[in-house]
């Protein structure tokens, strides 16, 4: 496209007088600008190490949805979702337009939702080179026939070195997101974390979807070879990204999908995995796309003569992220798209140590532990924390859901009931005793829990009912030891068990009467 083409472009969107427009570039020139600018560094193996600066995660209190008429009844009004009025939005709009005048811009036409009917066009801007980069590993990238879009659904417009006056813009902080889903853009600036771009069209989708009957959905699919479809349900550090990359299964995708009636899809084209203390021996295809050219790593540590990375510092943040295309990765669902789920698993890290690692849930345990979100902090993930802490994370992804819990979780029950899916709660966290003293659930067992879920095993055999919680466990699953199926056994002292395991009931039962 000529530059003459990109600024016309860009027009539409009120940027007026560019330096230069950059549009769709291949990733070796976009490798070529950030080493250029200084943005990236390229290390062993191929992969561009950028850094996000201050921000090393994305910034929930900075997150803001503009209230309109359109949204103002729909939306889940408060802490997550903050409301900002259109006339804020707009004059901040033209503030970053104007910014942008004098600069270079980099635009890319990518789309999000696999599936062709509910596919739609999404258009980038960005001040950052490696930001383009990294939204496209990450959206669906069309053929170079397809571009540029003649209509756009949803723009991001991303301006790191821009930053708000919280006096005067309505802002908190210098720090902005804002979400206008009447114009259908999103606004982002003052942060250099690039999976802000990434959650703002996935929070986007979970509030347009719906209206197609489409259940959005924070979770990571895949699929056997009879072409049965597994979804896991999970917040970050439970596994459900480990564990959907199944040697013996296709990966549909790692982190958001739509649920429509006849199957599910990808949102995205690219996965953003946390990398602190990856192995090649434990996870080596996502070691193997990481290190991939093309791929970007960000905030790691390496060594400046050999370039090699060192996943185990922590020296910039553990929140380190790798943004690969899906299809660096073998054995996936090109498509993006599967059939109608028929095993979902709800993954928990449950460092009190009292829940089994897996159970049977009826349709009202389903619902219940789905908006429940339920996962735990321990001791010596952040200050403070010397004891494990419950997290509650309303459907598993309360950050990125602009509509009330319960609507997502009677969306699901439909779902699960039209089509008489099994739902299991999977506890990927710790046995025998609390964090500190128990262990966590080996790995091989919980591989061998989810395959005898999903083959039917475990639903042939016999079920027991674990005390305090009233689930249903299995008896016995091949490959795994009986006495762990029971957490009670498992601990040295049934009454320390039975204490810790009520202390925890107490606090589902306060978080549930959120949504009594």
């Amino acid at each position: 496209m000529s530059s003459v083409d990109g600024v016309k472009i860009l027009e539409q969107h009120g940027i007026k007088n560019p330096k230069n427009v950059h549009f769709n570039l291949s990733i070796p020139e976009l490798y070529e600008l950030s080493v250029k600018r200084g943005e990236g560094q390229i290390v062993d193996g191929g992969s561009l190490v950028a850094y996000t600066g201050a921000h090393t995660g994305r910034s929930p209190k900075d997150r803001f949805i503009v209230k309109e008429p359109s949204t103002e009844n729909f939306i889940h009004w408060g802490p997550v979702n903050q409301p900002i009025s259109p006339e804020a939005f707009d004059s901040l709009y033209d503030k970053v337009m104007n910014y942008f005048e004098g600069k270079e811009i980099f635009v890319r036409d990518l789309y999000v939702c696999a599936h062709p009917e509910y596919r739609k066009n999404v258009r980038v801007i960005n001040e950052y080179t490696w930001h383009n980069l990294f939204v496209n590993n990450m959206f669906i990238r069309p053929e170079l026939s397809e571009i540029p879009h003649k209509d756009v659904g949803f723009t991001v417009i991303s301006a790191p070195g821009f930053k708000a006056d919280p006096e005067v813009d309505g802002t908190r902080t210098e720090t902005f997101i804002l979400l206008n889903l009447e114009k259908k853009i999103a606004l982002i600036g003052g942060t250099e974390y690039a999976g802000e771009m990434k959650k703002s069209v996935f929070a986007a989708m979970n509030f347009l979807l719906p209206n197609k009957n489409v259940f959005p959905m924070h979770c990571s699919a895949n699929v056997g070879k009879e072409g049965d479809v597994s979804l896991f349900f999970g917040l970050s550090g439970t596994g459900k990204t480990t564990l959907s990359a199944d040697p013996d299964r296709a990966l549909i995708g790692d982190d958001e999908h739509g649920w429509y009636d006849k199957g599910v899809f990808n949102f995205e084209g690219g996965c953003y995995a946390k990398v602190i203390k990856l192995n090649p021996e434990t996870e080596p295809e996502i070691y193997s796309a990481t290190l991939k050219f093309g791929s970007i790593v960000e905030n790691v540590e390496f060594d400046p003569i050999s370039r090699k990375i060192d996943f185990n510092s922590d020296k910039y943040t553990e929140n380190t992220r790798s943004a690969y295309q899906i299809d660096s990765l073998q054995g996936i669902v090109p498509e993006g798209v599967g059939g109608i789920p028929n095993t979902i698993f709800m993954l928990t890290y449950d460092a009190f140590g009292v829940l089994p690692p897996i159970s049977k849930l009826t349709s009202e345990q389903a619902m219940y532990f789905f908006l429940l979100g339920y996962t735990a902090k321990v001791a010596g993930t952040e200050r403070g924390v010397s004891e494990p802490q419950a997290t509650f994370s309303s459907c598993f992804g309360a950050p990125f859901l602009p509509r009330p819990p319960k609507f997502y979780g009677e969306m699901l029950k439909s779902k699960m009931e039209e089509h008489n899916a099994n739902v299991w709660l999977l506890n990927t966290g710790i046995s025998g005793g609390p964090y500190g003293v128990g262990q966590r659930m080996p790995l091989p067992s919980t591989r061998a829990l989810v395959t005898a879920a999903i083959d039917g095993t475990l639903n042939n055999g016999e079920f027991t009912e674990v005390p305090v919680f009233g689930l249903q466990v299995p008896v016995k699953c091949p490959g795994v030891d009986s006495n762990l199926l029971q957490p009670r056994n498992s601990w040295a002292n049934t009454q320390d068990y039975d204490s810790k395991a009520n202390e925890l009931k107490s606090l589902f039962e306060e978080e549930s009467k959120k949504y009594a």
